[in-house]
């Protein structure tokens, strides 16, 4: 009861948009400051691509939390989060076209024309888009809830693309510790979904009167 109160309190969202800037805020400080290391343009780059995908497993898990836990409060948050992840990747692209391309724009289409786990990555942010455009009450009433929800449901394309980014880009040391880390959660994420849509198309198969129904 007391964590239902704390998710309906009014300022929970703002704590919570507060909470997902801080990563952002820590990075700025830290290029501002010379405190991010050797290289510090890698840093950024890496940074924000690693919040990118922290805050996709983030926004993936607040509908099986919701039901696990019976907070559905939590389903308040999900939306924001959604933002935040384009938000992430939308940096994560900008430090790259401007710290490893210096914005040259032929040259970036030549990068992702060439090195695959870029082109992944675009791809992702590229359909990640139209999933933040109508992410506002006013597109599902304008698109229907039908086929506002097949759009969404894009976002588990985008999961698996994102964990596809990250393991190309790690595979060049031969480091996947942290890679595995992220395919664990998603694969518990996007597997619960998969076994919950199970029995419904199931029984969707064998209603009276469908072919299989009749034998």
């Amino acid at each position: 009861m007391k964590l239902r109160l704390l998710l309906l309190h009014p300022a929970a969202k703002p704590a919570v948009f507060a909470a997902s800037l801080l990563p952002f805020a820590w990075l700025l400080a830290g290029a501002l400051l010379n405190t991010l290391g050797a290289n510090p343009a890698e840093a950024l780059i890496r940074g924000t691509g690693d919040w990118t995908l922290r805050f996709l497993c983030l926004t993936l898990a607040v509908t099986p939390l919701r039901q696990w836990t019976g907070q559905h409060a939590l389903a308040r948050f999900r939306r924001m989060l959604g933002l935040f992840t384009y938000f992430y990747g939308v940096v994560h692209l900008l430090c790259y076209a401007w710290l490893d391309m210096g914005f040259y724009v032929d040259d970036i289409a030549r990068d992702i024309a060439k090195r695959p786990f870029i082109l992944v990555g675009f791809t992702a942010l590229v359909l990640l888009t139209p999933l933040a455009a109508t992410s506002v009450n006013r597109a599902v009433k304008a698109l229907g809830a039908a086929r506002w929800q097949a759009l969404h449901r894009m976002v588990y394309a985008i999961a698996l693309l994102g964990l596809l980014h990250f393991f190309w880009m790690r595979a060049g040391k031969n480091d996947f510790a942290e890679w595995s880390i992220y395919a664990a959660v998603l694969s518990v994420l996007l597997g619960w979904r998969v076994l919950k849509a199970l029995p419904r198309t199931a029984g969707q198969r064998m209603k009276p009167g469908s072919q299989s129904a009749r034998g």
